[in-house]
């Protein structure tokens, strides 16, 4: 089975503040979320933990699996989205029109720039996740686990349910809830 959880909350998604790459650490709200769903999902089988590199990620998959003795491997494939120039920004204050404004209200028009990273990126290196490193596991019978970011999940739960680009943020999932896929 192949299972998908974002990470606890941080002091920038407190603020709608653009993450992205930018290695922002959990807060200690983000901290108990992974307390809670660590107690929430104790009854859960993962056979292994795939994790985005980012702190953020790392951190909540330790404390979501802290005691149970199942290997957390980073992988780079499942780093969030690059957001180039607009992480730091406000999402709030994002201007009708503007590259990132398209990103969340109409993601098949989104053209990224300011070293912003494309939809065609992401969604490359997240299948080649899925067709090389999940999928032998889930032939295998293996419980598959990932811990990611917000976009980043969205295009795995997009290429797992065939949902088109258009309908992309239909794939969120909030922090610390655990889909099963």
């Amino acid at each position: 089975m192949l299972y998908v959880i974002r990470h606890g909350r941080t002091d920038w998604n407190e603020m709608r503040k653009m993450q992205g790459r930018t290695d922002i650490p959990l807060n200690e709200t983000g901290r108990q979320m992974a307390k809670d769903a660590s107690e929430r999902y104790r009854d859960v089988n993962f056979d292994i933990c795939y994790c985005s590199p980012l702190s953020r990620a790392r951190e909540t998959a330790e404390i979501l699996l802290k005691g149970r003795n199942i290997p957390i491997i980073n992988d780079e494939r499942l780093v969030e989205m690059s957001f180039g120039d607009y992480e730091g920004s406000n999402k709030d204050a994002q201007e009708a029109g503007a590259p990132i404004w398209e990103l969340f209200e109409h993601p098949e028009s989104y053209i990224p720039s300011g070293g912003a990273e494309s939809f065609e990126e992401l969604f490359a290196r997240t299948a080649d996740f899925l067709k090389n490193t999940a999928e032998p596991l889930l032939q295998e019978g293996k419980d598959l686990l990932i811990v990611g970011h917000g976009a980043m999940n969205s295009a795995i739960v997009c290429q797992v349910k065939n949902i088109p680009l258009k309908d992309f943020w239909k794939g969120s999932i909030k922090n610390c809830e655990l889909i099963q896929l």
